[in-house]
């Protein structure tokens, strides 16, 4: 089986998060890292290479695409040291800037070129981006790739390899679990609970030196670049502001047997009761 993995390269969330002159986030200028809800797709793409080798003896391949800045190869290389087989890092000025639907174009580009010789299986993502949150991507990508989305994995259960096999997953909702089932090729989305990602080892950090791992750019994926970045996204940020200080909290005393009353009186000022 053939499975890509899309991650992504994010500003460290315990870092000052600081913006270019045109509104976008500042990428170059700051510490960045694989966003961790895509370390849980890059494990369920491994456990399925796993269980896959263990039932069918088939040999998988897990390749780890990510489009980005020159940084984002740290991305990949962590992928790669977690027991990923080969790297893709899409890199290229003009995709700067570019929205869910301009990255969702890219990647379904990627993919293609991916499976160009033997053909594609399934593609994994997380269930968002740590620093985007939207959560549309594997959905946009689906329908770019003309296949079906299983997304919202808790639990992935792959039976059979290529195509014809089938994906079972478990999403748990607010007051009810579904049991949802897709045919091979699709895109499959996981969430955070669908299991604790592995920590890279020596060894693999090792192995990962050896790994291929391939720059495109647009030119290779046949993109043009007024296609994607900012000019061709569908929503721009006009503006941003920094977070405004704390501001000092109310202190509810109760030394004459007042204080349940005056802290109701407050949640119910504040509608939040």
């Amino acid at each position: 089986m053939n499975i890509v993995v899309c991650v992504k390269y994010v500003p460290d969330a315990t870092a000052d998060r600081r913006f270019e002159a045109d509104n976008t986030v500042d990428r170059d200028g700051v510490d960045g890292l694989l966003s961790e809800l895509d370390e849980y797709a890059v494990e369920q793409s491994l456990q399925v290479k796993e269980k896959l080798a263990s039932t069918d003896g088939g040999d998988s391949t897990v390749t780890v695409l990510t489009v980005g800045p020159d940084q984002a190869t740290d991305a990949v290389r962590k992928a790669l040291q977690m027991g990923a087989d080969k790297g893709v890092h899409v890199c290229d000025e003009a995709i700067a800037g570019s929205d869910y639907v301009g990255t969702s174009l890219v990647l379904a580009e990627a993919v293609r070129k991916i499976g160009a010789a033997d053909g594609w299986d399934l593609v994994v993502c997380g269930m968002a981006s740590t620093d985007g949150s939207g959560g549309v991507v594997p959905a946009m990508l689906a329908e770019r790739l003309d296949v079906p989305a299983v997304t919202l994995a808790s639990e992935v259960t792959v039976e059979g390899a290529g195509a014809g096999g089938t994906v079972r997953i478990r999403r748990d909702g607010d007051v009810a679990t579904e049991t949802i089932e897709g045919t091979l090729p699709l895109v499959l989305s996981v969430t955070d609970q669908s299991g604790e990602a592995r920590y890279p080892s020596f060894k693999g950090i090792m192995a990962a030196k050896k790994k291929p791992l391939e720059t495109w750019s647009l030119a290779d994926l046949g993109l043009d670049a007024e296609m994607v970045g900012l000019s061709a996204s569908w929503t721009v940020v006009e503006d941003t502001a920094a977070r405004p200080p704390r501001t000092q909290g109310q202190i509810v005393t109760d030394e004459d047997g007042s204080g349940a009353t005056a802290l109701v009186e407050f949640l119910a000022s504040n509608k939040f009761i």
